[in-house]
């Protein structure tokens, strides 16, 4: 946390910037109040890099627009509705929205939208104390109705007034409160986690839509594991992704073995440093997330208690690929994601046969086809799923793993295994057996595909040959 003095002086040179200057010049002169709200004011303060400008204004909707078009590039009307104006100004798109004190009626999210009259009543209806402070333009002067200063500097995550009334009016933000724990690094006041477990059950009233929102935003952060704590203590992840509080597996005295759930957030935060690691800079990502976080959400539904302290999982991967599709589907992910994330799931496993026993070419191949292109994303979720302390077998199992990739870079240089194909398609398949377009063709592609995977590149010339034999064998 930088200090209060470092905060003021950022805010000072940001509120100097030749864009916010000429915005609140324009205000000024038009005798409307205006001002730098929520997230960069907070973000001067934790010394983070301001991205995406927010001011408020007593201006109307009207008003703002008169205002803004003759120093503005171009203006969209966002969120006329709701009081808020977007403009590129030198460049930059900012938004600007009219004083608010909405009324929320209970019953849904959405609120009845009324304007307000000063910057004090907007900020304190707003999320958290943190994000209810403002820079006064031209003045420069810092407003903090509600003592977001003194909670940044406690990293602490309050709302301006009683948490159970703020959830009451707006449920996602209980959501947001994980995000921000993960996001900010804060802890949340003993108030907004009694109020978000006892208010959990209010979430079904937002729309899938947005709740998948919010958590594909905490699981972008760069450390989402405490907002995804958070959310299943207090009970607000049954109501989003109920398989994570399913992992909490009961402790048997008799039967030892890793907790699911503790083992899962390991794996997440491992593939983030693989991820970071192999692919520097790169937008975070959410396929692989998702998978890491749910790639044992099977074990719950698989786990057997057998003699002599042994618990079996027998199956959990391919379990595990089906609740996670169907978890995704309800949440209205889009269709991609899902099949990525089921793939990932169905295939983690099948890396640990590679230390039983060597593989042969065929087998990498098939290793290699039935990834596709998941196949980077496989190599992080499997690496990442190694979380034994022991560091022999942990060494032992990156050992092999480094060697199942440069097996695949050597058959990368011999042959086109990323896409593999068979040595003749569909219409040369049609030419060689004098049939037309079938489910014979497919038959035959399918025949031809196992044998390239298995035996490599044969040429055109060989792979006839044998599809006339695989094709007279067929016939008798």
């Amino acid at each position: 946390m930088d200090t209060v003095a470092s905060a003021v002086e950022r805010l000072d040179r940001l509120a100097a910037t030749p864009r916010i200057a000429r915005l609140s010049a324009a205000f000024a002169a038009a005798g409307h109040e205006f001002a730098l709200v929520g997230g960069p004011v907070r973000d001067a303060f934790l010394g983070h890099r301001v991205n995406d400008l927010d001011f408020t204004t007593s201006a109307s909707p009207d008003e703002i627009l008169a205002i803004v078009v003759p120093i503005a590039e171009a203006h969209w009307d966002v969120g006329r509705q709701f009081g808020t104006i977007a403009a590129r100004v030198d460049g930059e798109v900012v938004e600007i929205t009219t004083y608010r004190s909405d009324v929320y009626d209970g019953e849904t999210r959405k609120p009845v939208v009324e304007f307000g009259d000063t910057l004090e009543g907007d900020l304190v209806r707003r999320d958290f104390t943190v994000n209810a402070m403002a820079l006064r333009l031209p003045e420069k002067v810092l407003v903090d109705p509600s003592g977001g200063v003194d909670d940044l500097l406690a990293r602490r995550l309050a709302t301006p007034g009683a948490a159970v009334d703020s959830f009451r009016d707006d449920p996602l933000r209980m959501m947001r409160a994980a995000r921000f724990t993960a996001q900010l690094g804060f802890d949340v006041a003993d108030e907004v986690r009694d109020a978000m477990t006892t208010r959990a059950s209010t979430l079904s009233i937002v729309s899938v839509e947005r709740v998948a929102d919010e958590l594909s935003k905490l699981l972008r952060t760069a450390t989402p594991t405490p907002g995804i704590r958070l959310l299943v203590d207090t009970g607000l992840a049954d109501h989003v992704m109920p398989e994570l509080a399913a992992m909490r597996l009961e402790i048997d005295e008799h039967h030892h073995h890793k907790d699911v759930y503790e083992h899962s957030l390991t794996v997440l935060e491992q593939a983030i440093g693989y991820e970071s690691e192999r692919h520097p800079g790169e937008a975070p990502d959410l396929t692989l997330r998702l998978a890491a976080l749910l790639h044992d959400c099977g074990k719950p539904a698989t786990r057997r208690l057998e003699p002599g302290g042994v618990v079996t999982f027998h199956h959990h991967d391919v379990v595990g690929a089906k609740l996670a599709k169907k978890r995704l589907k309800a949440l209205r992910f889009d269709n991609d994601t899902i099949g990525a994330v089921h793939r990932l799931i169905e295939l983690h496993l099948r890396f640990f046969g590679y230390t039983e026993g060597a593989w042969t070419d065929s087998a990498v191949r098939r290793y290699v086809r039935d990834a596709g292109d998941q196949l980077e994303r496989l190599h992080i979720l499997t690496r990442a799923d190694v979380t034994t302390r022991n560091r022999r077998k942990a060494d032992r199992l990156g050992f092999a793993y480094d060697d199942l990739e440069n097996r695949i870079a050597e058959l990368r240089e011999r042959e086109a295994i990323d896409s593999l194909r068979p040595d003749l398609d569909g219409v040369e398949i049609q030419r060689v057996l004098g049939i037309g377009p079938s489910r014979e063709v497919g038959e035959a592609y399918r025949f031809l595909l196992e044998l390239r995977t298995e035996e490599g590149p044969l040429g055109a010339e060989v792979a006839t040959e044998r599809l006339l034999a695989w094709w007279a064998a067929r016939e008798r």
